[in-house]
Parts: C-alpha cells; structure tokens; sequence
C-alpha cells in the first residue's frame, strides 16, 4: 500500500481541500442555502424535504458514471501516447486537427462527465485550444448518441438530419475562431 502514501501528506490534501471546496463550491452552496430558505419560507418545510430527497437520489444515480468516466479518462491519460496525440490535435496539425477532434466529439459517448474527462486527459497531452474547442463543441452538436436516442424518436429523421448538416461545419469554425484569439489557454492541472 505505499502507492496511497500521499493520503498522508497534509499538503496533498489542503490542496485538494482548496480545489474542492474553492470560491465556486462556497458560492453555489449559499445560493442553495438562500433558495431553500426562500422555499421553505414560501412553499414549507415539506416541499424542501422532498427537493432534498430527489438531490440525494439524483446524486446517487449520477456518482458511480462520474467514478466511471473519471476512471477511464484517467486511464486513457495514462496510455495515451502523448507524441501521437500531439501531432494528430497539436498546435501543427492544422485543420486536420479539427476535424479529427470533431469526428472524436462527434463520436464519444455519454455525458459531460466522460466528455470532459476525456477533453481534460487530450488537454495535457499537448492539444491545441482549436481542437479542444472543436472537440467539445462537436461532442455538444453532432453527438450520435444524442440524436439517435433523442433527435430521431422525437422529431423525426428528417430534423435530425437537418439539424446534424447544419450543425456540421459549426465545431470547425469554432476551431478557427479558438486558435485565432490572443488568449493564453491555461488547462487546469497541467503542471508541466
């Protein structure tokens, strides 16, 4: 077990700590502080139970996918041949590039937690802002499961393939604008 000997570690952990329960966390747990006193005060002590009890399972339903998909992202990080990565989404791969990145968004299944993992693990291993923009954008857009599971059985196949021509181009452009702002891209946790 001396691979979990940074549990030990008080830095390791304030560290976390501050990254976990950061400005963000603090923020959003007031606002839901002052809503539920705000409906407890309006609707009753009954009605914020039951809010609470739907969160609960809601947090249930939603936290062995975030393991999961924090897992494998974490995984492919490890394996992912950073050399490899770097010329098919680096800075020198053109619009090659962005299209590979869209076809991956376009492709990769579930939700924000394995898409965002995913883009974090390519963000470090030396992808350029324009493919990571085009790569969530098409996750966001084109996603295949997205249309086959919702598109198709609610609107129908003719909206679905309107909507997926038209969104097509729109993760590329993306791309361009993304590698054309003067901004520095600063990936969170990316230390090297």
């Amino acid at each position: 077990m001396a691979s979990f000997d940074f549990l030990k570690d008080p830095s390791w952990r304030k560290e976390v700590s501050s990254s976990a329960l950061g400005k963000s966390f603090w923020g959003f747990g007031a606002a839901a502080v002052g809503f539920g006193i705000l409906c407890w005060l309006i609707k009753g002590p009954d009605v914020v139970w039951a809010a609470l009890s739907e969160d609960l399972s809601l947090v249930a339903d939603l936290m062995p996918r975030v393991v999961v998909a924090l897992s494998i992202a974490a995984l492919i990080w490890v394996m992912m041949p950073r050399d490899r990565m770097s010329a098919l989404v680096g800075k020198k791969s053109g619009m090659r590039g962005l299209i590979i990145a869209t076809l991956a968004g376009a492709v990769t299944p579930g939700g924000p937690s394995s898409a965002y993992s995913l883009l974090a693990a390519v963000a470090v291993s030396g992808a350029d802002r324009g493919a990571l923009v085009a790569y969530i954008t098409a996750w966001a857009l084109l996603g295949l499961q997205r249309i086959l599971i919702w598109d198709v059985p609610f609107m129908g196949a003719e909206f679905a393939m309107l909507r997926f021509a038209v969104c097509l181009p729109l993760p590329i452009i993306a791309g361009l604008i993304a590698r054309r702002l003067p901004l520095t891209l600063r990936i969170k946790g990316d230390e090297t």
